[in-house]
């Protein structure tokens, strides 16, 4: 379950400079079910014929720590329903180890370095798993998932090893457990006060040119106002996070809070420098004349999200980016009480040069890590298929996200639903009970991942007009496997922060008319000199080098 806040807490991550350390990744996706270590003696109440699709039931009485995530739109309790119903199902208790939202990737860290963290590590994301693999504080999970049936059914199913390999580091093993999702999912795209459009005869766009006509006929309309005022700059190194994100998919390259330094070219099968790409290059010239001709407020790239949607309700924009939650929740329950007649909506993201695509690899989630003291312990095996059965089987799925049939929801048509007088994310403003707040269930830590029925399961009707436009899109190739040996991901590090530095801030001045688009060619020698070349060929020599030992 991704929103905004976490994709920013995500980009937080890639603003230390982990983030470069994505495509530092390792070897093939052969069966994983290998294991040499002896687990003979760690399996205290383990389930001897433990199998995909069955309950999991320990064997005695156990209790794992886990590290929480403590949301505050959702604080901790300890009568929170999931917990007793967990254990009865189960038979394991967990012992979460609250840390408040704002400072959990800060605290994972020092818990993680202190040797004092939880066995389980959940609501990470790739790659800040990174951090902590050379001092052997997490376990290379992908030698234990032959204890994990689910997990790896799933993975079958789903053909999701070319994500896998994504994922692993120079050693050839992942140290990181992902949500894993049948389908791709999006997010984010542009919302449009529809009355408004309606009034001056216009339709909603389904291209970036009929964006831009929409825009000036607005502008037209409102002279003193700017169509589009958007939000998504602050807590992340990246101005208009969300807009760049869906704007570079158009144009066929990462931005925002997708961007990486490096990108695979599928059709010259090699990798190249993201942001000195013809696709980045035209993304910021769009932007730039957005700007230009005050189609979109220049206080986007540095406005709070509060202003940017205060805008909105106050009639001085039109259009803003949106998420689901965001659109039915915020922008629509406020508009509908401040403005009357006020109708919004979003739209699938408007179709570029690149036309009907979504960047691959976005099936993995965030995931679990788990420490190294966890093998020690003799409840190793239980624990492991215990993590299989919580977060990848069908049923541990349904019940993080749904809760206890009959107490929490009823199944209607084969889909959930929720009872009387208990609401989701403001699914009804006047119910006395919270599916979050009053009984833990659809807690980001517990609920991702899962099977397109279960995912959208959740989905307000606006959800799924506009996923089920998104899947008709074709994914754009995953990068090959390219393991980076431990001296290149050190020297690709050091690279790969100032890289990325000069493009965050170079896409804000031609965006911004700080700087001329007639300079982009001074501004790529710029990224040369800051060993742009040297890093694009470390990637595409790992590249040949792997393809070379591995056929």
């Amino acid at each position: 379950m991704t929103n905004a806040g976490e994709l920013s807490r995500r980009q937080i991550l890639a603003a230390a400079g982990f983030i470069g350390l994505a495509t530092l990744t390792g070897c093939g996706s052969g069966d994983d079910g290998g294991d040499s270590k002896d687990l003979s003696k760690k399996q205290n109440g383990a389930m001897k014929e433990y199998r995909a699709g069955q309950q999991f039931k320990a064997a005695t009485a156990l209790s794992f720590s886990v590290l929480h995530n403590n949301n505050p739109v959702y604080p901790t309790k300890d009568s929170w329903l999931f917990w007793k119903e967990l254990t009865k199902r189960t038979g394991v208790t967990l012992k979460p180890v609250d840390v408040p939202l704002v400072d959990y990737e800060k605290k994972r860290s020092v818990l993680i370095g202190a040797g004092d963290a939880p066995f389980l590590i959940p609501k990470t994301y790739h790659p800040a798993e990174v951090a902590f693999v050379s001092s052997g504080a997490i376990l290379p999970v992908s030698d234990y998932v032959h204890l994990m049936p689910n997990y790896r059914a799933k993975v079958k199913k789903w053909r999701l090893e070319p994500e896998l390999d994504s994922i692993r580091q120079s050693d050839g093993k992942y140290y990181l457990l992902p949500g894993l999702h049948e389908k791709a999912k999006s997010g984010y795209s542009l919302s449009f006060r529809t009355d408004v459009l309606d009034r001056l005869g216009l339709s909603l766009p389904t291209t970036w040119d009929e964006v831009y006509e929409v825009f000036k006929a607005i502008r037209a309309e409102y002279p003193d106002r700017y169509p589009f005022s958007d939000r998504w700059s602050i807590n992340t190194p990246y101005p208009v996070a969300a807009l760049l994100s869906y704007l570079g998919q158009a144009h066929g390259v990462r931005a925002g809070w997708t961007y990486d330094n490096i990108s695979y070219d599928s059709k010259a099968q090699k990798f190249v420098f993201t942001g000195a790409q013809d696709g980045y290059r035209r993304m910021v010239e769009f932007l730039r004349k957005l700007v230009a001709e005050k189609l979109m407020d220049p206080e986007s790239f540095t406005q709070t999200d509060d202003a940017a949607v205060q805008k909105l309700l106050g009639e001085k924009s039109f259009a803003i980016s949106a998420n689901p939650q965001e659109l039915v929740q915020n922008y629509r329950y406020n508009l509908e009480k401040q403005v009357e007649g006020a109708k919004i909506e979003m739209i699938p993201v408007p179709l570029g040069p690149a036309g009907p695509v979504l960047i691959g690899g976005s099936r993995l989630e965030n995931g679990v890590m788990i420490s190294s003291k966890a093998l020690k312990s003799d409840s190793f095996v239980a624990m492991m298929q215990f993590v299989d059965w919580l977060w990848y089987s069908d049923e541990g799925q349904k019940f993080c996200k749904w809760g206890v049939q009959g107490v929490t929801y009823t199944e209607s048509g084969g889909s959930p639903k929720l009872e009387s007088g208990i609401s989701l994310m403001g699914s009804d403003p006047d119910a006395p009970k919270d599916l979050q707040k009053d009984y833990g269930f659809f807690n980001g830590v517990f609920t991702y991942g899962g099977s397109w029925a279960l995912v959208s399961s959740s989905f307000s009707p606006d959800e799924k007009k506009f996923q089920a436009a998104m899947a008709e899109r074709r994914e754009l190739p995953i990068a090959p496997a390219h393991p980076l040996q431990s001296f290149e991901q050190e020297q690709a590090t050091l690279w790969d922060t100032p890289l990325r530095d000069h493009v965050t801030q170079n896409t804000l001045k031609f965006a911004l008319g700080k700087r001329p688009l007639s300079e982009w060619d001074a501004y790529v020698a710029e990224l040369k000199a800051k060993n742009m070349d040297r890093l694009v060929d470390l990637h595409n020599k790992a590249q040949d080098r792997f393809k070379k030992e591995n056929g």
